[in-house]
């Protein structure tokens, strides 16, 4: 448990060095072409905004595409949001290219949505290697999985305060049988909830939800010092009953994130359970780190005095970091 002390005190010093020390600060783009006659497109853009900034990236469509009214833009508090109107000519859109200039100085993803006239959709993931994305006629279900599981990854290895927990859940249990039946009530819940949420059977505002999971961080850097102190708590006890309530309040931040990429109106069960499926491999897979590193440190000699504050220090800094993202979110519904 020492040395794990010292894993994730390293683990929380990478994760406050990143720029802002902000949870899910790699929100996807979003375009959305709508096919609403043949070759004309109704078409929504949406950037993020981070500390007040538009991300660096422009809308390049094919040549030869005109607007056919003037583009109305709207400023949101996270978001830039721009739509548009035009006409593709008699070819549509379909094989044609359309680019991101500056993608490729980004972080982040453009999930691109596409509807034809006739039903069909087509969704796609643009990357900065590739900041573009060819139109084809159609799209098969195996691409709309595999894009659903890239997001998913890609929204739990950047979702700083869901890594933050589980690495608090780590250090709470103490065996390895006991950690994976908390992991597990853990995945079982939020996979309910995001579930649930995603498709619209249960609403909750998403502020207070993202303020109630800096909570839990907090609670859970508590019971780390409770543990340390060899005094009675529930997680000590029960700690997959503890990791399966929380795990229902994650689930609606991930639900969050989900609703706010949306889902293919064809194909909504399997891209859920493909973000689902994404998001789980990305937690097994932080998991599979910590251990890993942890398994290589119980090799190396460590200097006593150091060690025998890396607990401590530990738990102090997940319920500072905690702390502040509570405090931060709580100021935002004044904002």
């Amino acid at each position: 448990m020492i040395r794990l002390g010292r894993l994730a005190a390293l683990l929380i010093a990478l994760l406050a060095a990143l720029p802002g020390a902000q949870a899910h600060e790699a929100r996807p783009c979003y375009l959305e072409i709508k096919e609403v006659a043949p070759g004309h497109y109704d078409l929504l853009w949406r950037t993020p905004v981070l500390s007040g900034r538009r991300l660096p990236l422009a809308l390049q469509l094919p040549e030869g595409v005109r607007d056919r009214k003037e583009p109305v833009v709207q400023a949101l508090a996270d978001s830039l949001l721009e739509r548009r109107w035009v006409d593709a000519g008699p070819d549509g859109l379909a094989g044609k290219r359309i680019e991101f200039p500056g993608l490729q100085l980004t972080i982040t993803d453009v999930l691109v949505r596409v509807k034809f006239l006739d039903g069909r959709t087509l969704q796609s993931v643009v990357r900065p290697a590739q900041p573009w994305v060819e139109i084809a006629a159609s799209q098969g279900p195996f691409a709309v999985l595999g894009s659903y599981i890239t997001l998913g990854i890609e929204h739990i290895l950047f979702g700083y305060d869901h890594l933050l927990f589980v690495l608090a859940l780590i250090l709470i249990v103490r065996t390895t049988r006991v950690l994976v039946w908390t992991i597990t009530a853990f995945t079982l819940a939020h996979s309910v909830t995001l579930a649930l949420a995603t498709l619209g059977v249960v609403h909750v505002p998403g502020p207070p939800v993202e303020a109630a999971i800096a909570l839990s961080i907090l609670l859970l850097a508590g019971e780390i010092l409770r543990l340390r102190r060899a005094e009675a708590s529930l997680m000590a006890n029960w700690p997959w009953v503890v990791a399966f309530t929380f795990g229902l309040l994650h689930g609606f931040g991930f639900a969050g994130a989900l609703t706010a990429i949306g889902l293919p109106s064809n194909a909504v069960p399997l891209a859920l359970f493909g973000f689902n499926v994404g998001v789980e491999l990305g937690q097994l897979l932080f998991i599979a780190v910590v251990l890993g590193t942890l398994a290589v440190l119980k090799r190396l000699p460590l200097p006593r005095p150091i060690a025998q504050h890396a607990m401590p220090a530990a738990a102090y800094a997940i319920g500072s970091l905690a702390a502040f993202w509570f405090i931060e979110r709580l100021a935002g519904f004044w904002a």
